[in-house]
């Protein structure tokens, strides 16, 4: 029996990835079901998301089943593994820190997926091309220094001295700030060559984090999800700049 079971959509990181790389690091036994050829796939994803009669209904994906809990929100379920697996600090202010940078994360995440959809998410790309020029322009000018910054001075900060953001171990907000650079990476090439000269310590994290063990060993299987254009990030080679001119 699998410990856990993982419901995000097949074919694309997503917000699933924040999770699977948790489960990853912490070397838990799960399953992501829509990307099983047995067990139902994505039709058992979409009876859990449509299901009737459920006491706390996830409002999308991803959800984590964990014995008799059903949990939404990514921020939510990586506070739950969190303290389960070693990868949250064990006070209650180092828990709700670790929430509200995984929080903030969400918010840059949101932005990110704005870039090329500033209108609305059920158009097409190239139906709102012009607006997500000007909103990734402005995003890669202001908004992305401004969050990528922010965590260069969280690092810069920890008194542990550590190459992680809290304390001298790592706690899942190091995995999903790994998540971001590489999604960011892959998005906006450009851009991040030139941001990252002034982010030596998130380029650190980010290098820690990847020869991880279990982290290296994930990233070479299967069972990562390879970048793509269906996904949060997404390059658009007219969409990249330096300094979002």
């Amino acid at each position: 029996m699998k410990e856990y079971s993982l419901y995000y959509w097949p074919g694309i990181q997503g917000r699933g990835e924040f999770v699977r790389l948790a489960l990853e690091a912490a070397g838990a036994s799960y399953r992501d079901v829509a990307r099983e050829s047995e067990g139902g796939g994505l039709e058992a994803l979409i009876r859990v998301l449509k299901a009737k009669g459920m006491e706390h209904p996830p409002f999308a994906p991803p959800v984590l089943k964990a014995g008799n809990l059903l949990i939404g929100q990514t921020a939510n379920i990586l506070m739950f593994l969190g303290g389960r697996h070693g990868l949250a600090p064990s006070d209650e202010a180092g828990r709700l820190w670790a929430n509200q940078l995984q929080l903030t994360m969400a918010d840059l995440i949101g932005e990110v997926h704005d870039t090329h959809h500033p209108i609305a998410s059920g158009l097409y790309y190239e139906d709102q091309l012009e607006e997500a020029k000007r909103r990734a322009a402005d995003f890669l000018k202001a908004r992305l220094p401004k969050f990528l910054n922010y965590f260069e001075r969280v690092l810069a900060m920890n008194k542990a001295g550590s190459a992680f953001l809290i304390g001298d171990r790592l706690t899942y907000p190091d995995l999903s700030l790994y998540q971001i650079v590489s999604g960011l990476r892959y998005a906006f090439p450009k851009a991040m060559a030139a941001l990252e000269k002034q982010l030596p310590l998130t380029v650190a994290l980010h290098d820690r984090v990847m020869a991880l063990p279990n982290i290296a060993a994930y990233l070479a299987s299967p069972r990562r999800v390879p970048f793509n254009q269906e996904g949060i990030f997404r390059h658009y080679p007219e969409l990249d700049s330096v300094g979002g001119k």
